[in-house]
């Protein structure tokens, strides 16, 4: 372990990743990306004049023709096709099949790509997995016995994570340690702007009312940690198992919540 840089005396809040901090990145990337990706279709299908829904499949098929186009226009220019021919050369405004939908969404899901409806999409499916008891989050063994003592200590906790606040939710709420959703007081995905921006860590500091050095971020990712530092929060990386990136930077390293003395 890395002895924590940061000034902790006057943390009054504590902004927490989840996939390789507070959650096995494992169960993202081995359990929910997959159970999503196999019922697009069928949930789609199913669920498509959902109030629900209807404002996702806009943002959805609209991502897919941006897309189209986007691939269309560069193979125009790799060719040198004159720039005013390409505009008549676009896709035109059609929407997609649901099939030809989900075939997109699923390989955005290979791609890990952070598109924002599918997301909530994803979200969506989960929710009726935790429903049935198909799916069940676990949680590193650390996590809830730290939450719990930092909550009943009187810090605010709050979420940040790339994945939609309903999912983060679901998350939470059907852990293998229980339901955890009241220990946090706010929510944040990547509708607040995304993980690797300053300005994202600047608008949760504004939400939750309190100065940005007043918040610990703790992450798995040096690009989140970079963004958060560079606005003013206190961060420390999360070595974990089975973590894809162990490169705290210049950054503080636990391999526990134990390991942060001022909140343990």
């Amino acid at each position: 372990m890395t002895c924590p840089k940061p000034l902790l005396a006057d943390i009054s809040h504590v902004l927490l990743d989840i996939e390789g901090t507070t959650c096995p990145v494992s169960f993202v990337a081995d359990t929910l990306f997959p159970y999503a990706r196999a019922r697009l279709e069928s949930y789609l299908m199913k669920h498509g004049q959902d109030p629900d829904l209807k404002r996702l499949l806009c943002d959805l098929q609209e991502a897919w023709h941006n897309d189209k186009v986007d691939a269309i226009n560069d193979t125009f220019q790799s060719e040198s096709i004159p720039w005013h021919q390409q505009k008549s050369r676009q896709p035109p405004a059609q929407q997609p099949s649901i099939h030809q939908l989900c075939t997109y969404l699923q390989s955005l899901i290979d791609n890990d790509r952070k598109l924002t409806a599918l997301k909530e999409l994803q979200g969506l499916i989960w929710r009726e997995g935790y429903a049935n008891g198909s799916l069940r989050a676990p949680l590193f063994a650390d996590v809830a016995p730290a939450l719990k003592r930092w909550h009943a200590a009187g810090l605010q906790l709050a979420v940040y994570s790339s994945g939609s606040v309903a999912a983060q939710q679901l998350l939470y709420g059907h852990s293998d340690a229980g339901d955890l959703r009241q220990l946090f007081c706010g929510w944040f995905d990547t509708r607040v702007g995304p993980k690797k921006d300053p300005a994202s860590y600047l608008r949760i500091a504004d939400t939750l009312g309190t100065p940005a050095d007043k918040i610990l971020f703790i992450s798995d990712s040096l690009s989140e940690l970079n963004g958060a530092h560079l606005s003013g929060l206190p961060v420390i990386h999360s070595s974990r198992p089975g973590n894809p990136e162990d490169n705290p930077g210049p950054h503080s390293q636990i391999t526990t919540l134990e390991q942060i003395p001022f909140l343990s």
